[in-house]
């Protein structure tokens, strides 16, 4: 089969905000191969079917892409269209990632209850809210840096993850317990609630999940083709920023409800080159916000591996200024919960 008669075909989860996304990268493939043919699939993964189990009790971010990752290497698939922050540090042998688009909206935000006020005055930020005040999340690196400051507001889950209509839902609730919700600014946007962002929560009183606000592209490692494809989607400012948080996560070993936050910069050289100047901060909290680590780390990058280095460089100044003791007792405290979580079951 030449090359033009392929059929590349897109996937992704099938939850709204998954197929949101998979159209953004489809759009811009096709602007970019106005010629080429392309399709989409959505399916169930078990991130998707389990919406009662808290994030931080579940193992890894594979529940998410495992079922997509066997339906690419099995060829019935050619993409995959993730949330980079929902990707293993680690993937599948024979899977690699093609592509990272240009990051939008990294930061995470806060959203307050229609119609709340205190003393007749609107809510604008976290600072305006009464002790006491209840705030939904299902993020427990939220909740660990936000405790920090924020000692005398409640944080509770959210019930059934569901889509943003159903968290929503729950927080408009006149009988609700919720005065404000904080989500990924990025998936608001992309869904078309940017309206209900109240304001912003930016480092350093909250350091952002690694790879949030960006898309990737996962495709077979050997699939020549498909590499090319994504040439024409890859961002690599975002690229690079990406692949040293990456980097600092995957030897700091943390999975997607491990309270490790980052923030990075890139700030391109003069001229049309691939190079600059790469500043990338890491951050390891406490369960109950008490302790923090915090180390910066930047350099001039003019490679992918430059950025993986970078990301290394910060991860093991994080792990000798304390990081690996927290990280320890986050395991530890997860490993207690699941066993009184899975006595209550049996």
């Amino acid at each position: 089969m030449s090359v033009e008669q392929r059929r590349i075909v897109l996937a992704s989860r099938a939850s709204q905000l998954a197929q949101v996304q998979t159209n953004i990268v489809l759009d811009v493939l096709k602007s970019a191969f106005p010629g080429r043919d392309f399709g989409t699939s959505f399916m169930s993964t078990q991130g998707d079917k389990d919406q009662s189990q808290a994030l931080y009790l579940l193992e890894g971010k594979s529940f998410w892409t495992k079922e997509l990752e066997v339906a690419l290497l099995e060829g019935e698939v050619d993409m995959l269209i993730h949330s980079l922050k929902d990707v293993p540090t680690t993937l599948p042998e024979g899977c690699a990632l093609g592509a990272i688009l240009e990051r939008e909206h990294g930061e995470d935000s806060l959203v307050v209850k229609k119609g709340y006020t205190i003393n007749g005055k609107q809510v604008h930020t976290l600072d305006d809210l009464p002790p006491g005040a209840v705030i939904g999340t299902s993020s427990v690196r939220r909740v660990a840096q936000l405790k920090r400051r924020y000692s005398d507001l409640i944080f509770k889950d959210v019930p059934k993850r569901g889509n943003l209509n159903t968290r929503l839902s729950k927080l408009d609730d006149p009988n609700g317990p919720y005065a404000a919700l904080i989500l990924a600014k990025a998936g608001l946007v992309r869904l078309g609630f940017g309206d209900r962002v109240t304001s912003d929560i930016l480092a350093p009183t909250l350091f952002h999940a690694v790879g949030q606000g960006a898309l990737a592209v996962e495709i077979r490692a050997n699939d020549v083709e498909a590499h090319q494809l994504c040439d024409a989607l890859t961002h690599w400012q975002t690229s690079w920023r990406c692949l040293a948080e990456r980097a600092c996560l995957r030897i700091l070993e943390g999975g997607c409800s491990v309270p490790v936050g980052v923030h990075s910069e890139l700030v391109p050289s003069p001229g049309d080159v691939r190079e600059g100047r790469l500043r990338l901060v890491g951050t390891i909290t406490a369960i109950d916000g008490q302790r923090h680590v915090e180390r910066e780390i930047d350099g001039e990058v003019s490679s992918p591996e430059h950025a993986d280095e970078l990301g290394t460089q910060l991860a093991k100044a994080l792990i000798a200024t304390g990081g690996r003791e927290l990280l320890d007792e986050i395991t530890k405290d997860r490993e207690q919960r699941v066993g009184q979580v899975n006595e209550r079951e049996n």
